[in-house]
């Protein structure tokens, strides 16, 4: 007997003792479990709950479960069931045939076991376990259920589950988990002991434009009763405030995003007045690089942290701190920020990527770079490696290894801008011919028209003539948490 059809025969076999099975106080419970589960919004209503705990491993695991549902959820529906078209099983003479709608669509893969083990797979990559098991307990609950209303059989729910976990695991291609974007490494100057306990010549600059910033300055003050704290309100001068305390501070403090941070930078690289990074924005690689991920933490790290020295880039008379780019990616920028105020980041980052690689939209560029005519759609240069995750990564293991990390992404026939959009989507840019990477301390790139758009740290400008990328290794001092 082909193996097939052994297995055919065992799920049906198993489909029969688990339908068939009469398990008093569960004749009710389960089937209500899962109708929750229908839409699955019983996972929304998890998610939200983690949301709204005020802990940020619950609301990353909240977001990354539903982004894991998000992609297995039409992989299972849209394709799977297409594919495969199996019958659902036979509801005659199964005791909660009463008690549930038999789906009009197909059975094979089974769609609330993709969600539920989508979900449950990407909250454990987040979430303690004290929470973590739990969800999966809930989503074995979920599975089991499926089958115990008779409504698929257990090799259903077995391939369900297994491609919602891949999903789950597959979410970290798209968006990193807070262990792969912690602590970068940095060169060790001198231990931040020395600095004063109350804030004592120290100037904090709170940026009122960032989006997380309600509170910082007074959680400043107080933690610093000795500093000066300059709040700037959204519309003021933000450079200008920056390069005023930077001209007087011992130590200059940011709050806000990576806006803020690139400006502090531009002003201390090459001094000696130390930088404390207060994060105050959900726009806060560098921060985040740093292993500095609330105000709380900043202020732990100023009274009992490191000094280190880290590189920073430079590109036509300007620091960046994470990137610079040239391409489409200025014009994504520029589309993201100006919607993610009002419906988010990534809702905002899908926005601009349709309308930028939509039909009608960007165009690949002509470029000169490091003196090879090039027609690209994309120019990454990162302040430091930045691990391999396709043409827009968002983690670093090191802070100072006095290189730039260069990516190109070159136009061709058979680089449409469907595989373009996906590509940078899912962070899978690299397995095209088409892709090159490389690192250096200096690139040089012009453009044939004369006017070259660039993006560096989220912000965009245009130049004219050539401009050349470089390193200043070891040039800013930060203060970091110990070791």
């Amino acid at each position: 007997m082909r193996l097939g059809s052994r297995l055919s025969r065992l799920d049906r076999r198993v489909f029969a003792m688990v339908a068939g099975a009469r398990l008093p106080g569960l004749e009710r419970v389960v089937p209500a479990l899962s109708r929750a589960a229908d839409n699955s919004l019983l996972w929304a209503g998890v998610a939200g709950a983690l949301a709204v705990s005020g802990r940020r491993p619950l609301r990353r695991a909240a977001t990354r479960g539903l982004l894991a549902v998000s992609l297995a959820s039409p992989l299972v529906n849209l394709v799977g069931k297409q594919a495969f078209r199996r019958n659902r099983p036979s509801a005659e003479g199964l005791p909660l045939a009463r008690l549930i709608k038999m789906p009009a669509s197909a059975s094979f893969p089974s769609g609330h076991s993709a969600s539920a083990g989508a979900f449950a797979a990407a909250v454990a990559l987040e979430a303690p376990r004290t929470v973590a098991v739990p969800v999966a307990l809930l989503a074995a609950a979920v599975c089991f259920s499926r089958v115990y209303t008779g409504v698929h059989y257990p090799g259903d729910v077995l391939a369900g589950a297994g491609i919602g976990v891949a999903a789950g695991l597959i979410t970290r291609r798209i968006w990193p988990d807070a262990g792969e974007a912690g602590q970068a490494r940095a060169a060790l100057t001198a231990p931040s002991a020395r600095l004063d306990p109350e804030g004592e010549g120290a100037i904090a600059v709170v940026d009122g434009s960032a989006d997380a910033v309600t509170g910082t300055a007074e959680a400043l003050r107080a933690a610093f009763p000795r500093a000066e704290v300059v709040e700037v309100a959204p519309g003021d001068d933000l450079g200008t405030a920056v390069r005023d305390a930077a001209s007087r501070a011992k130590v200059l403090a940011v709050a806000g995003g990576d806006t803020v941070v690139n400006l502090a930078a531009q002003e201390t690289a090459g001094g000696a007045t130390p930088l404390l990074v207060v994060p105050a924005s959900t726009h806060g690689q560098f921060a985040r690089a740093l292993g500095v991920e609330t105000p709380d933490e900043a202020v732990t790290a100023y009274h009992s942290g490191d000094l280190v020295a880290v590189d920073v880039g430079e590109v036509a008379g300007r620091t960046f701190v994470n990137t610079a780019s040239v391409g489409v990616y200025p014009a994504l920028v520029e589309r993201r920020e100006r919607r993610q105020s009002r419906i988010g980041k990534w809702p905002a980052l899908f926005w601009a990527m349709a309308e930028v690689l939509g039909p009608g939209g960007a165009q690949p560029v002509d470029l000169v770079v490091d003196g090879v005519p090039r027609r690209v759609w994309m120019v990454f240069v990162g302040n430091c490696l930045y691990e391999a995750r396709g043409g827009a990564p968002a983690r670093r293991q090191r802070l100072e290894d006095g290189l730039l990390d260069i990516r190109v992404l070159g136009a061709a026939d058979r680089l449409p801008r469907l595989r373009v959009f996906l590509s940078l989507l899912a962070g899978r840019v690299k397995l095209s011919r088409h892709y090159q990477q490389w690192q250096a301390d200096t690139l040089r790139v012009s453009a044939p028209s004369g006017r070259l758009p660039l993006a560096r740290d989220g912000e965009t400008f245009t130049v004219t003539g050539e401009v050349e990328f470089t390193k200043r290794p070891r040039s800013l001092l930060v203060i970091r948490p110990a070791g």
